[in-house]
């Protein structure tokens, strides 16, 4: 927050920057403003997910769903947002990934995102679900397997008009076998191990017994 006194104002004023002082100030409003419509949205997002959780139609058995009061959930990081360029592969390779049931599912490799956090640079591969046009982009970080599922978590890129994506950690989310055993889901490859703690998105699942 800005604070500017009265005296303080005057001398600024006097000195012909009172346009630049209010452009400034507008700046941070607009600021608080976007931060807030941001954290408004994820906030809507997380309880369209909660209210699929409770429902039938959800992944949860009968018991977690009566004793369900909702997922937990870092709180929302806007320093862990990404617009980044796609660096395409030199061919779509088709690879396959052990699931949480030790069987197969195949993917095409489109090639990597690179992002900067804390004054190194990161990177994770992108792929693309073998039939259709699904973006499947699973990871792992330090908090796997203390704070988050220790399988690792999920994170759906969305496509900018410029043709690059944003990587929105605040929307990391479990895949269903973390709920419970009767889901099959691919588990996160080697090459996306982040060495760094994505304190974001999905926490562990507390109603996983029952």
């Amino acid at each position: 927050m800005i604070r500017v006194g009265v005296h303080r104002m005057t001398r600024v004023c006097a000195a012909g920057m009172c346009g630049a002082i209010a452009c400034l100030v507008a700046s941070c409003s607009q600021d608080r403003s976007e931060h807030r419509a941001y954290v408004e949205s994820l906030m809507r997002h997380r309880s369209g997910v909660d209210a699929l959780m409770a429902s039938e139609n959800g992944p949860l058995t009968a018991a977690q769903r009566n004793r369900f009061q909702g997922l937990a959930f870092f709180r929302p990081r806007t320093d862990l947002i990404f617009d980044v360029a796609l660096e395409s592969a030199a061919r779509a390779d088709t690879v396959s990934f052990i699931t949480s049931r030790s069987t197969f599912d195949r993917y095409v490799k489109l090639g990597v995102l690179r992002f900067e956090f804390e004054g190194r640079t990161h990177e994770l591969t992108l792929f693309r679900a073998l039939q259709g046009e699904t973006l499947f982009l699973p990871f792992t970080d330090r908090t796997s397997g203390e704070k988050t599922y220790g399988a690792g978590r999920y994170l759906d890129p969305e496509p900018l008009a410029d043709g690059r994506y944003r990587l929105d950690f605040n929307r990391a989310y479990n895949p269903y076998c973390a709920y419970n055993a009767t889901w099959v889901c691919p588990i996160p490859p080697p090459e996306n191990g982040l060495d760094l703690s994505i304190e974001a998105g999905e926490r562990n699942f507390p109603y996983k017994d029952g």
